[in-house]
């Protein structure tokens, strides 16, 4: 969300690094720019937002916060 400009992206880009914690898992992962699956990030974000309209969803979607998606690829185990 926000784009390039938003802080949490800047600080990606100097560590290209990160800890995921959700159901149970908790992984150090890269974080890598990446547009392979902005369509369907799209078409989720549609999906779980769209009782809060366009104005809410029209953030996740737009070309600045697309031109931010991230991959989040696992580390080594040897890293985590």
């Amino acid at each position: 969300m926000n784009g390039p400009a938003a802080a949490w992206f800047r600080a990606a880009q100097v560590r290209h690094e990160g800890r995921i914690r959700a159901g149970g898992v908790d992984k150090g992962v890269r974080l890598v720019e990446t547009d392979d699956m902005n369509d369907e990030i799209d078409a989720a974000c549609r999906a779980k937002y769209r009782r809060y309209g366009a104005t809410i969803i029209n953030t996740f979607v737009s070309p600045e916060a697309r031109s931010a998606t991230l991959k989040l690829v696992p580390r080594s185990a040897t890293t985590t």
